[in-house]
């Protein structure tokens, strides 16, 4: 909920491309939102989870962004332990459809988020 709504407030903006070989446009993109209520929260919600359960997440919104099928969540899992950062928070708010993928994710492994 809390990556909704970062991403439908005015001014959040992502570059499409980047110009950065290192891959760290996430961190400079988000910088100007450092204050932002909204984004400290997440990033506090993402910051307080375990290393291994961060993993989880960024792997699940792999899955929901069909980078690898549900056949394939073993080896999503693995490539998140094999990428982690202590930058996850910052990773996953700057994927504009963060929220989409998560639920699609979460759908196809079998779970609902309906209330």
């Amino acid at each position: 909920m809390k990556a909704r709504v970062f991403h439908s407030q005015e001014g959040v903006t992502f570059p499409e491309i980047t110009d950065s070989p290192s891959e760290d446009w996430a961190l400079q993109a988000l910088a100007a939102h450092s204050g932002d209520s909204v984004f400290q929260e997440f990033k506090s919600t993402i910051d307080d989870l375990e290393p291994d359960q961060q993993q989880e997440v960024v792997a699940l919104m792999w899955l929901g962004r069909d980078e690898f099928s549900v056949d394939e969540w073993e080896a999503a899992r693995e490539e998140a332990r094999n990428s982690w950062t202590e930058s996850t928070a910052e990773y996953l708010i700057a994927h504009p459809h963060l929220a989409d993928y998560l639920l699609e994710g979460l759908d196809l492994l079998g779970y609902s988020c309906d209330s």
